[in-house]
């Protein structure tokens, strides 16, 4: 698990042919806005998240997000702990992204 500046989280992203984005906000917040590709997984929901992250492709990259990071750098924790070597939690979350973000009509 590594945290990583947007910059950093970008160009890995981008880099990877094996990537996923992972929202962990509730539905409220994802359908507010959210990063283009991102897949939702409420850890707030906490047995369907690690029932989730169980099934995830344990070889993929996962970018990982919340609101602030402090979700989501638990999640990728969690997900360490699940078998996935390579997440990587966004530092200061969608608060502090400024690429485009998707919001849900």
């Amino acid at each position: 698990m590594e945290n990583l500046s947007e910059k950093k989280w970008n160009e890995g992203l981008k880099a990877s042919s094996n990537s996923e984005i992972i929202d962990v906000r509730t539905p409220d917040e994802f359908n507010d806005g959210y990063i283009e590709g991102a897949r939702l997984l409420n850890i707030q929901d906490s047995s369907k998240f690690m029932e989730e992250v169980e099934k995830l492709d344990k070889d993929k990259d996962y970018y990982v997000y919340c609101r602030s990071g402090r979700r989501s750098e638990m999640a990728c924790q969690l997900m360490e702990k699940a078998g996935i070597d390579n997440a990587y939690n966004l530092e200061g979350g969608i608060l502090d992204w400024t690429g485009n973000v998707k919001k849900i009509v």
